[in-house]
């Protein structure tokens, strides 16, 4: 009988400052999103909320929450490909938001579920940082492209 083989993917150990250099006049950086922690299978990112990321009764924006959720995962699946052979791009992202936020930081906490050859799956939960009150949970759905070569 065949054993079943599980592949276990890690997160490529890349420094902080690449990362958030790489998203030097994006939309990431424009947000003031920042990547402050790296593990084998999660990534931790901060926001702030300020002008740039509440609506106008002065709440964090929901899109805001979504565009943190998308922009960790992925850069987390960017980190998991061979960027001679692929690429990865989002295919979906959800979210809820559950509760609210006027002033100070978010934080969210990217963890891979699945990582498959062709999809990697991103569970994100954004919490308030002053009080880990969670704010917003989300999924993304990223899908793996081969290059043509």
């Amino acid at each position: 009988m065949n054993a079943l083989k599980f592949v276990v993917m890690q997160i490529k150990k890349v420094s902080l400052e690449t990362i958030n250099a790489l998203n030097k006049n994006t939309l990431i950086d424009h947000l003031g999103i920042v990547v402050t922690e790296l593990g084998d299978d999660y990534l931790i990112g901060r926001m702030p909320v300020d002008h740039r990321t509440v609506q106008p009764f002065g709440l964090l924006h929901g899109g805001a929450s979504v565009v943190l959720i998308e922009s960790l995962g992925s850069i987390g699946s960017g980190l998991l490909v061979d960027h001679n052979k692929e690429f990865s791009v989002g295919l979906e992202v959800n979210a809820n938001h559950v509760g609210a936020v006027k002033r100070g930081f978010v934080v969210a906490t990217a963890r891979l579920s699945h990582g498959g050859r062709s999809t990697h799956v991103w569970v994100v939960e954004v919490c308030d940082e002053s009080t880990n009150k969670l704010i917003c949970t989300g999924r993304l759905t990223v899908m793996v492209v081969d290059k043509k070569q």
